[in-house]
């Protein structure tokens, strides 16, 4: 709960006071106005009568997550504003400077206050933008999240992270890092695509990789981008306490954790990970913001999938601090031979009816090569919708992508897997994965080839039923066969990085 904490009330304290006692959290006034004080008691507005820039007033008062220092004269304000800064050094405060500054007084306002704002009504601004804005609002209580850690946070990212996911860990903990808190930006999985390897490289992204069984001892706070639940997606225990969540995708359950933004309007995570570094005012390292751009570009392909105005003005926010020699060699990175032929056979192989075109690549080493493949099928002509996948041990990885504009993806991969593993993604971009416990149980290659062959006609039947069945109705066809296939141990990952 935010709680906030308004030193004096001239003549903009009702204004600052109407808006912050309209929002969640406790708010309290402390003023030497008397009748100030009666009158916000009669609107059920905690205030108390005391002076604001006696350092005792504020001595016993809990600590705030946001200061407002309100009064009219300068003078005063800035001696309220030095003795709060100095009981409280991390809290953020706004500060009025008031009807009479000297340079002196700037200089000092300017030092101590996180805002400084001159004209009356640009307080009030000031004032609702830090607490109606939703990212505003997030940003205060991110950092008493982040202030009340005690030990070492882990910023997870979901399983063989792509650019969205890795910069927003490193961003994260460029913020926990900026209010004292030690952090990791940590994966599971492999870096396996070529441009993601290449960004990590020569951005120099200090990144942790995890194994399934290392001791999550070494951490006692846990936060999550560009996914929201442990156990999906990542291979963290299903039930761990999660401090953070910082994601964009649509939550397919109940979201854990003490502090959550889920920002599904933004296409990207990165771009709510640029509005926190605003907010906490912090200087844009070159590698975070390279990355952080890129990681907009790629979820949003370059701004033409499920882009929003916060997605431009971030990208306008970071380009200034990117080294943009290093992201065209980023995006440049040379097609290794593999990707090369997991594309060259989803092409032999796809299946199209009308303007759908669904292929598998049989076996797979390197997952990340099919979303290019599915990419490649989508500029085929008179292709509006594509579906690739592969086999790797006993998992299928599934990637689709569509320009059609009827079609929702991620309903449509949730309709047709959810019961027979775990979907998710966005209307033009999604992935899904399926575990075949039958395969491990297979005694040789011409057994495992006839499975394969089975489980391949099985995906390309209910993707196509999907796609003709409108969302939320069931999918019956090959339900046996599916759950025969699929549940011996069952799916157990999320789909929407795929």
């Amino acid at each position: 709960m935010v709680f906030r904490l308004v030193l004096g009330c001239g003549t903009v304290c009702r204004k600052v006071t109407e808006q912050v006692a309209e929002r969640d959290g406790r708010v309290l006034v402390i003023t030497d106005d008397e009748s100030a004080v009666e009158t916000l008691r009669d609107e059920s507005v905690p205030a108390r009568h005391a002076d604001p820039t006696d350092p005792d007033t504020i001595a016993t008062v809990d600590r705030p997550d946001v200061i407002f220092v309100a009064g009219d004269r300068t003078d005063g304000n800035r001696t309220a504003l030095e003795h709060a800064r100095d009981q409280f050094p991390a809290v953020s405060i706004v500060a009025y400077l008031g009807g009479n500054a000297t340079t002196a007084d700037r200089d000092r306002f300017a030092e101590l206050a996180d805002h400084v704002v001159d004209p009356t009504e640009a307080l009030a601004d000031r004032t609702l933008e830090g607490t109606a804005n939703a990212s505003a609002e997030a940003a205060i209580d991110l950092r008493a999240s982040l202030a009340g850690i005690d030990g070492r946070l882990a910023v997870v990212t979901h399983d063989n992270p792509d650019p969205d996911a890795l910069a927003s860990a490193v961003a994260l903990v460029d913020i926990a890092d900026s209010v004292g808190v030690d952090a990791d930006a940590c994966y599971f999985g492999d870096i396996s695509h070529q441009e993601n390897r290449a960004m990590v490289n020569l951005l120099d992204l200090d990144l942790r990789n995890m194994a399934s069984d290392d001791p999550l001892t070494d951490y006692s706070a846990f936060a999550l981008v560009d996914h929201s639940r442990p156990g999906v997606n990542d291979q963290l225990p299903a039930d761990l306490h999660v401090d953070i969540v910082i994601d964009h995708h649509p939550p397919r359950g109940p979201v854990p954790g003490e502090f959550v933004d889920l920002r599904q309007g933004a296409g990207a995570t990165s771009t709510v990970l640029t509005e926190y570094l605003e907010h906490f005012d912090l200087a844009f390292d070159s590698a975070t913001a390279t990355a952080l751009l890129y990681g907009i570009r790629v979820d949003t392909n370059d701004f033409t999938r499920e882009v929003s105005p916060a997605d431009f003005r971030a990208a306008s926010v970071l380009f200034p601090h990117v080294d943009t020699s290093l992201l065209r060699q980023i995006e440049q990175p040379s097609l290794e031979g593999e990707t090369l032929e997991t594309i060259a056979r989803a092409i032999k192989n796809r299946t199209e009816r009308e303007s759908v075109a669904v292929a598998s690549v049989n076996r797979i080493s390197d997952r990340d090569a099919l979303p290019q493949a599915a990419d490649q099928l989508l500029a085929m002509g008179g292709i509006e919708t594509t579906l690739v996948f592969g086999f790797d041990d006993e998992m299928v990885y599934l990637s689709a992508r569509s320009r059609a504009a009827d079609v929702d993806l991620g309903e449509t991969l949730r309709d047709a897997f959810d019961r027979i593993g775990s979907a998710g993604g966005h209307a033009d971009m999604a992935g899904a994965q399926l575990e075949i416990g039958i395969l491990g149980s297979a005694d040789d290659e011409e057994e495992v080839e006839s499975i394969v062959s089975i489980v391949e006609e099985v995906i390309i039947n209910r993707f196509f039923e999907a796609l003709e069945t409108r969302p939320g109705v069931p999918v019956g066809a090959y339900t046996q066969t599916s759950e025969w296939l699929f549940t011996q141990r069952g799916g157990s990952e999320d789909g929407e990085s795929a």
